[in-house]
């Protein structure tokens, strides 16, 4: 279950806008959060709107869930039985309904509504709708490239690791 959770916060990454090569204004120091300290002119809210309206944010969290789930499933398929009461859950806690409204604050906390604009011009262009579409893959193919990585060299590792739980003495800190 604690899996089902920590893929499902990947799919709220997976299914946002891509990442610009752009630089923002946004001071470096000022962290991003789920709430802005200043309230958000109209503008600003629809222009972060338009943005994750141009990316299929809602679409793409929604497939993104409902594919989570299957896989979910398809590795535990004792979880058909519950799987209802996950789906209920996900839809009060995990759909675009139920967070919309912060994902709107979080990129309008990240962007001015220049840029806000400038990146739903980009997404809206053939190469942004490329990027929108290519992306999901590329992240999911890039993830199986880095597990696969990790597993090839796990033993390395866990021979580390071992090794320095057997020079350790008890109760000693390092």
């Amino acid at each position: 279950m604690k899996r089902l959770f920590l893929l499902l916060a990947a799919a709220v990454v997976l299914a946002l806008p891509p990442a610009s090569a752009q630089t923002t204004t946004t001071p470096a120091a000022a962290p991003a959060t789920t709430a802005t300290a200043v309230p958000l002119s109209a503008g600003h809210r629809k222009a972060a709107e338009a943005l994750l309206a141009a990316t299929n944010s809602e679409q793409n969290l929604t497939l993104t869930v409902d594919r989570m789930l299957a896989g979910q499933i398809e590795q535990n398929p004792g979880m058909k039985s519950v799987e209802p009461e996950m789906r209920a859950y996900l839809t009060k806690y995990m759909s675009w309904a139920a967070l919309k409204n912060e994902m709107v604050e979080l990129y309008a906390s990240a962007f001015t509504e220049k840029e806000l604009k400038e990146l739903t011009k980009f997404y809206l262009t053939p190469i942004g709708r490329k990027t929108i579409e290519q992306l999901p893959q590329l992240t999911v193919a890039g993830m199986e490239i880095g597990q696969r990585r990790m597993q090839e060299h796990l033993p390395e590792l866990q021979q580390a690791i071992a090794e320095k739980m057997k020079n350790q003495t008890p109760g000693a800190e390092q």
